[in-house]
C-alpha cells in the first residue's frame, strides 16, 4: 500500500471590517505611532465588531478555505480549532463552528489551546490524521478576537493584539510533491507565567475582586517571551531544516507568527534565511495569536507570493509556553 500524505488543499482568512490605529490608541492611552512602530512594527490592527463572536470569524474563514479547496463544506469530516479566546469556557469553539458551516452532527469537532503556536499544533494533528487514513478533509481553524481579553490601560500589550481568523483545509496529497513534510512542536511550563491570564479558571476563580483586579486580562513579561521567542524560534526553524536536511537557501519563503518584527529580524539573522524571505504584515494586523500564521499564509497565496511547489517554513511561539515550526511544500 502507498502511504498517505497529507498537504493544504486550501486556505482562507475572515478579518473585522474596523482598523484601530496607533493614532488612534494614542488617544486611549499614552503612546504614539513612532513609539508603537519602533518597537514592534505593528502600525494598526483589526477590531472585532459588537455582537459577533470567534465562532463568526472561525466559520468565516473555514468557508472560505474550503472554497479554495473546491469542496462542500458538507465534505469536511473532522473540524480543529485553534484559540485561548472561545465564544464561552464550553463548549468547543468547534462544534458551533460546525453548526454555523451546516456540516453533519457526526463530525468530530475540538478545540486547541496552545496561544500564538495553536495553528501549528492544529496542522500536526490534521497531518496526523490524515497520514493515519482517519480523515480526508481536515478544517483546522486559527482565530483569536484578542481584543476583549487586553486591558486597554496597559500600554504595554494593548498596543500588541488584534483580532481575526486564519484556516486550512487538510487533505490527501495527490501523488506529486507537494504537502506536509514535518511538523515539530516543542512546550517549556517552566515559563507558563511569562504570558498568561491569571483569573478565570480554578486557580482563580471569577469573583468581583478578581475582576476589579483587571485578572482576567493578557499579562504578560515582554522582556522574558522576546527572549525565548527569539531563541526557540530559530531553534525550531533549525531543526525542521535539519531534520529535512534543507539549507536556508532551500526555503521559498518563511511564514511566522507575527508578533514583534524585531523577534523576526533575530530570527533571520540567526537562520540564516534573508528578511525579505518572510511574509509579513504585522504591521497590518499586529499579533493575531494562533490567527496569525493562516492569516499570513492565505494573504500571500492569493496575492501569487507563495506559488504552487514552493517550499515554505512555518514557525510560531506563544504561551505556555508552547511552539513549533514545519516544513510544507505548498
Amino acid at each position: 500500500m502507498t502511504p498517505i500524505s497529507a498537504r493544504i488543499l486550501g486556505t482562507g482568512r475572515a478579518l473585522p471590517d474596523r482598523v484601530l490605529t496607533n493614532d488612534d490608541l494614542s488617544k486611549k492611552v499614552e503612546t504614539s505611532d513612532a513609539w508603537i512602530n519602533e518597537r514592534t512594527g505593528i502600525r494598526e490592527r483589526r477590531i472585532l465588531e459588537e455582537g459577533l463572536s470567534t465562532s463568526d470569524l472561525a466559520a468565516r474563514a473555514g468557508l472560505a478555505a474550503a472554497q479554495a479547496a473546491e469542496i462542500d463544506p458538507s465534505q469536511i469530516d473532522c473540524i480543529i480549532v485553534a484559540t485561548v479566546t472561545p465564544d464561552q469556557p464550553m463548549p468547543a469553539v468547534a462544534v458551533t463552528v460546525q453548526q454555523k458551516l451546516g456540516i453533519k452532527t457526526n463530525v468530530p469537532a475540538f478545540d486547541i489551546s496552545a496561544a500564538c503556536a495553536g495553528f501549528l499544533y492544529g496542522l500536526s494533528v490534521a497531518d496526523a490524521f490524515v497520514r493515519g487514513g482517519n480523515f480526508k478533509r481536515v478544517l483546522v481553524v486559527g482565530v483569536e478576537i484578542l481584543s476583549r481579553i487586553v486591558d486597554w490601560t496597559d500600554r504595554n500589550t494593548c498596543v500588541l493584539f488584534g483580532d481575526g481568523a486564519g484556516a486550512a483545509i487538510i487533505g490527501p496529497a495527490q501523488g506529486d510533491e507537494r504537502g506536509i513534510i514535518s511538523t515539530h512542536l516543542f512546550a517549556d511550563g517552566s515559563q507558563a507565567g511569562a504570558l498568561n491570564i491569571p483569573a478565570g479558571g480554578s486557580i482563580e476563580p471569577t469573583t468581583s475582586a478578581s475582576v476589579e483586579a483587571r485578572h482576567h486580562f493578557v499579562k504578560m513579561n515582554g522582556k522574558v517571551i522576546f527572549t525565548h521567542a527569539v531563541k526557540n524560534l530559530s531553534r525550531a526553524a533549525q531543526i525542521a531544516l535539519e531534520h529535512n536536511h534543507l539549507q536556508p537557501s532551500d526555503i521559498s519563503w518563511v511564514v511566522a507568527h507575527q508578533a514583534n518584527l524585531r523577534i523576526l529580524e533575530a530570527v533571520s539573522a540567526r537562520v540564516g534565511i534573508p528578511l525579505e524571505r518572510f511574509y509579513l504584515n504585522i504591521q497590518k494586523y499586529g499579533n493575531t495569536s494562533s490567527a496569525s500564521i493562516p492569516i499570513a499564509l492565505d494573504e500571500a497565496v492569493r496575492s501569487g507570493k507563495i506559488k504552487r511547489g514552493d517550499r515554505l517554513l512555518l514557525a510560531a511561539l506563544g504561551a505556555g509556553l508552547s511552539w513549533g515550526s514545519a516544513v510544507v511544500r505548498y
